[in-house]
């Protein structure tokens, strides 16, 4: 029992270290504090995907009085929790790669950011054109102006035992 215990406080120390990590990233002022609108991609980078709606929820749930900042005393339990909990999972690879297949029509294995920017910024929960230049700064192949999405599912999925 001693030893079960002791294992699941190495596992919550590793997640702490884990929240702390990535909020830290988006602690500009080195103060525990981050702004609200950085949450999400805080929580993105720890291999959640909330609905917006969902997400929406938590910031409120963490966010100081309405203040627009969330600070770590307040974010890190409930990050634990929602890490704890496996909540907000990613999409499995295998669909959301048939996902990429069936936008890519013709079958050429890449998409033009053109039409993922039309297919993200118009259907289910949309995009900000802010969020796809980010993400397509990140995505397209810079030579060929293509996404390889084949390339990027393993980048766009976590592996839930890490």
């Amino acid at each position: 029992m001693a030893e079960n215990k002791q294992s699941a406080e190495v596992i919550v120390s590793d997640v702490h270290k884990k929240i702390r990590a990535a909020f830290e990233a988006f602690d500009f002022e080195s103060n525990n504090t981050v702004d609200a609108r950085e949450i999400g991609t805080i929580v993105y980078s720890l291999g959640c995907f909330p609905f917006q709606k969902d997400l929406h929820d938590f910031i409120s749930q963490v966010e100081e009085n309405h203040s627009g900042y969330v600070h770590l005393d307040k974010f890190l339990p409930a990050m634990t929790k929602v890490l704890m909990e496996h909540k907000f999972p990613p999409i499995p690879e295998d669909l959301l790669l048939q996902a990429f297949e069936v936008l890519d029509k013709e079958k050429k294995g890449y998409l033009q950011p053109e039409e993922l920017t039309k297919y993200m910024t118009q259907e289910g929960e949309p995009f900000t054109q802010e969020e796809m230049d980010e993400m397509l700064t990140a995505l397209a192949d810079h030579e060929k102006n293509h996404i390889y999405y084949k390339d990027l599912i393993s980048q766009l999925t976590i592996d839930p035992d890490m």
